[in-house]
């Protein structure tokens, strides 16, 4: 399956039992959610999904439920952060040798690696699948920029299609595209900077609250595309102290309350995380009990 790279693509929680067991009902239900909402893709193994936490068993099994339930009807997308280049074949090969439709990169994690090793990191790994890969550029939490000029040599690689744009600056998706044009793509990584990133020409949104209201996401990707974007500003606005709950370090526990809300999972996180208490977790139910009480109400963005 070729991959546009354009549109919503969730990068979707870990549903976890009581007994901190992989909790594959609720996993699928919130898959069939996205699924219904339109969304354009499905993401796995990001930070959102506690990749950091999961066995390699856990993770291709997530892999295989999440190809079961799609049934080719979208693309699934695995992400790989690894500490060694070796590893990270290992996991790009395996991912292709069971069915995925293409790689999210980040770069090297754990070591601030210079310019030349990142590049040199995202050549071997396009090097050794076929898949179609998104370089996750994500300067801000991971302290390594993929800047222009390094793009420039990891786009003499056909499988090397697009960027999760998430250096926080608005102006690098045009730059992006003055440089590249279509040859590649760009989707926010950033959910509180979405809406101004589609209007600056990105083609599609890597998104995190999407776990929890993906019909609101999907709805303001599809206006702002209409050209109905004060529509779409509508949402955005209710949306947005949730959105804000995406750029913090307990982004995992926080969409996960979501998630409750919303009758699409549980809060059950694996140690070290643990779930949010005290005042701030009052603060985060809070804002997600204002969100449920305003919710607004969508027009049928299926038929734009």
């Amino acid at each position: 399956m070729s991959i546009k790279w354009e549109g919503v693509m969730p990068a979707v929680t870990t549903k976890f039992t009581t007994d901190d067991e992989l909790d594959l009902a609720t996993f699928e239900k919130n898959i069939k959610a996205q699924l219904a909402a339109g969304v354009h893709g499905i993401i796995l193994g990001g930070t959102l999904g506690e990749a950091s936490t999961l066995t390699p068993e856990e993770k291709e099994t997530l892999v295989s439920k999440t190809l079961e339930i799609v049934g080719g009807k979208m693309p699934v997308i695995i992400n790989i952060a690894e500490q060694s280049t070796k590893n990270a074949i290992q996991v790009a090969q395996r991912a292709e040798e069971l069915g995925a439709n293409g790689l999210m990169l980040l770069p090297p994690m754990r070591y601030k690696a210079t310019d030349h090793e990142v590049v040199v990191y995202f050549k071997e790994i396009a090097k050794s699948t076929s898949l179609p890969i998104m370089i996750y550029n994500n300067p801000v939490d991971y302290k390594i920029e993929v800047t222009l000029d390094m793009f420039e040599e990891l786009l003499q690689f056909d499988n090397i299609q697009a960027v999760k744009e998430s250096t926080r600056d608005i102006s690098n998706v045009i730059r992006i595209n003055n440089r590249f044009g279509d040859r590649l793509k760009v989707l926010c990584g950033v959910d509180t900077l979405a809406l101004e990133s589609l209007v600056a020409g990105a083609q599609g949104w890597v998104a995190g609250l999407v776990a929890a209201y993906p019909e609101e996401t999907v709805a303001i990707y599809t206006l702002v595309k209409n050209g109905q974007i004060e529509e779409a500003l509508t949402i955005y606005r209710w949306f947005m102290p949730l959105l804000e709950l995406d750029i913090s370090p307990q982004l995992v526990q926080n969409i996960k309350l979501a998630e409750v809300a919303t009758g699409l999972g549980t809060e059950h996180v694996r140690a070290p995380r643990l779930q949010l208490q005290g005042e701030e977790r009052k603060r985060v139910e809070g804002i997600i009990e204002k969100a449920m009480a305003t919710r607004p109400k969508l027009m049928d963005y299926r038929k734009l």
